[in-house]
C-alpha cells in the first residue's frame, strides 16, 4: 500500500450523519476513520494497536469548550505528535484560542467544505508541510467590508483596489482572479458594500464545493419531481438572488456541461429551473472569482468562451503576497490590532526581526496565511511584541537561508527623483510615488492621506486617476 492508503483517522463524534460524511470525505483520498463516541473511548483507544498507527484527531466539539479542551489537553499530554482538528459550529475566536493552546493544531467551523477539510488534514499530517504554525486556520474576525479599509500601498494592488471600486458602481458582471487566500472574498464584500444592490441580497456560491451533479439545481433551481430525489421544488441561487448580489466562487471549477447554460442565462436575463416550463426573468449583478487565469483555460480548451467572454467585462487581478512583500509590516500591524481585540487576547507589537523574517517567506497560502500565523503566534506570546523567536516553523523552513535581509525591513519605498539616464524624473511620476508611499504609510485611510498630503478627497482621488494609478498595471 502507499502511504496515503494507510493513513488513519480518528473521529470523536457522536452525530452520525456527521460520522458518515466525514468518513467518506476522508475515504476520497485513502483515509480509513476510526470513529469513536465519547472521550473515554477515545483516550482508551490511543494505547490499543490502532491507537498506535493513527496519523490525525478530529474532534467534535460536542461538549462545553472547557471539556472539549480538557479533552484535547490530555490527548496531546499522551500523543504530542499527533495533530488534533477541532470541528465545531462556534465561530467564536475566544473558543479558537482555548482550543489552540490546549493543542489543536487548527480550529475548522461547520458546515466545513470538503476541500477546506482535506486542506487542513493534509497540511497537518504532511511532512514538508510546517507544523502547527502555518496550519491555515478558520477562525472569523470581524472585518471592515469598505475600500479604505483594505491594506496595501503596492502599485499593483491599489490598481486592482481601484478597478474593483470602479466597477462596483455598475451592474455588468467582474471576474476577479487571484490565488487563493490573496483577498478576494474582502474584494468582492467591499464591492457590494459599495454598490447600488448593498442592501439587497448578496449569496456566495463555493462551486468548488459543490458536487458536480447538484450544481445545476443550486444555481438553477428545480421543479418537484424533475428527477429522482427531487421531493421538494427548490429556488435556485440566481432567483434568490434577483435585485441583489450573486459570487460564484471557484468559477474555474465549474462543471462543462453547466457553463453553456451560465452563458445563456447571462446573456437571456432569466433562469429555467430543471424540469419547469417556462423562464423567469431576474436581474442578478454576477461576479466569479477564481484561483485560476481563465484566459489560460479558455485557451487549453477548458472553459467555455463564450461564458468567459460574458464573464470578463471587468477583470480584477489581486497580486498574490508574494509580489507586493512591502505590505507585509503594514498588514502584520493591522491584523494584529485586530487580533488584539478578540476575547482572551491582547494587543501586541511586532520588533523588525520579527517582520524581517515574515518578509524572507514566499507565503504560498497569502494574505490568508499570514493572519492565521499571526493569530497562532498572538495565542502562545507571552511578551509585548512578536519577535522572530515567535516563529519557530517560519525560522526552520527559511533556516539560514541568505534571503534573510541584515537590516530591518522598510515599510515604504523611497521616491527616486532622477530616472536612470541621470535627468529628473517627470513631476507627475514624483507625485504619483509620493501618493502611493503616503497610501501605504497610512495604510489605505484615504481620508488621513488626503490629511497628511494637505489636500482635499476629491482632489486625492482625482489625482488617482489623472496620474494613472487607478488603472490596469
Amino acid at each position: 500500500m502507499s502511504e496515503i492508503e494507510q493513513r488513519l483517522l480518528m473521529l470523536i463524534d457522536d452525530e452520525p450523519a456527521q460520522c458518515r460524511l466525514i468518513s467518506a470525505l476522508a475515504a476520497r483520498e485513502g483515509w480509513r476513520t476510526l470513529v469513536v463516541r465519547d472521550s473515554e473511548t477515545a483516550i482508551a483507544t490511543l494505547g490499543t494497536r490502532q491507537g498506535m498507527q493513527l496519523n490525525a484527531i478530529i474532534l467534535d466539539q460536542w461538549v462545553p469548550g472547557d471539556d472539549a479542551c480538557e479533552l484535547i489537553a490530555e490527548l496531546k499530554s499522551r500523543r504530542p505528535a499527533l495533530p488534533i482538528l477541532m470541528l465545531t459550529t462556534s465561530a467564536s475566536p475566544l473558543l479558537a484560542v482555548e482550543a489552540m493552546r490546549a493543542g489543536a493544531t487548527d480550529y475548522l467551523i461547520k458546515p466545513v467544505a470538503p476541500d477546506r477539510l482535506m486542506e487542513a488534514l493534509r497540511a497537518a499530517t504532511t511532512r514538508e508541510t510546517p507544523q502547527d504554525e502555518l496550519a491555515p486556520l478558520t477562525e472569523k474576525m470581524h472585518a471592515s467590508l469598505d475600500f479604505e479599509s483594505m491594506i496595501g500601498a503596492a502599485p499593483t494592488f491599489r490598481s486592482a483596489l481601484a478597478i474593483a471600486a470602479k466597477a462596483a458602481r455598475g451592474h455588468a458582471p467582474v471576474l476577479i482572479e487571484g490565488e487563493t487566500g490573496s483577498g478576494k472574498e474582502m474584494l468582492v464584500r467591499a464591492m457590494h458594500a459599495a454598490s447600488p444592490r448593498s442592501k439587497m441580497p448578496l449569496r456566495m456560491v463555493n462551486v468548488g464545493s459543490i458536487p458536480g451533479n447538484s450544481v445545476e439545481s443550486v444555481l438553477f433551481g428545480h421543479e418537484r419531481g424533475a428527477f429522482p430525489g427531487a421531493f421538494d421544488r427548490q429556488i435556485g441561487a440566481m432567483q434568490h438572488c434577483d435585485g441583489g448580489t450573486l459570487v460564484l466562487d471557484e468559477i474555474d471549477r465549474l462543471p462543462d456541461h453547466i457553463q453553456g447554460r451560465l452563458a445563456e442565462a447571462i446573456a437571456r436575463g432569466d433562469v429555467r429551473p430543471i424540469g419547469a416550463r417556462h423562464s423567469f426573468r431576474v436581474d442578478v449583478r454576477l461576479i466569479a472569482a477564481s484561483n485560476l487565469p481563465l484566459k489560460d483555460l479558455v485557451a487549453a480548451g477548458h472553459f467555455l468562451p463564450e461564458l468567459y467572454e460574458a464573464l470578463s467585462h471587468t477583470i480584477v487581478a489581486v497580486p498574490p503576497l508574494r509580489q507586493r512583500a512591502g505590505d507585509i509590516p503594514a498588514l502584520a500591524r493591522h491584523f494584529l490590532a485586530r487580533i488584539g481585540e478578540q476575547p482572551g487576547l491582547r494587543p501586541l507589537g511586532i520588533t523588525d526581526s520579527a517582520l524581517s523574517l515574515l518578509g524572507a517567506y514566499d507565503w504560498p497560502g497569502n494574505v490568508r496565511q499570514l493572519q492565521a500565523v499571526l493569530f497562532r503566534a498572538a495565542v502562545f506570546c507571552d511578551g509585548d511584541a512578536l519577535t522572530s523567536e515567535d516563529f519557530p516553523q517560519l525560522s526552520n523552513l527559511i533556516g539560514s537561508d541568505a534571503r534573510l535581509p541584515s537590516q530591518p525591513m522598510q515599510e515604504g519605498v523611497g521616491v527616486l527623483l532622477y530616472a536612470p539616464d541621470g535627468n529628473l524624473r517627470p513631476l507627475e511620476e514624483i507625485e504619483a510615488d509620493v501618493i502611493r508611499l503616503a497610501i501605504g504609510h497610512y495604510r489605505g485611510r484615504m481620508t488621513e492621506v488626503a490629511r497628511r498630503l494637505g489636500i482635499g478627497r476629491s482632489t486625492l482621488y482625482r489625482k488617482l486617476s489623472d496620474l494613472g494609478i487607478d488603472s490596469a498595471a
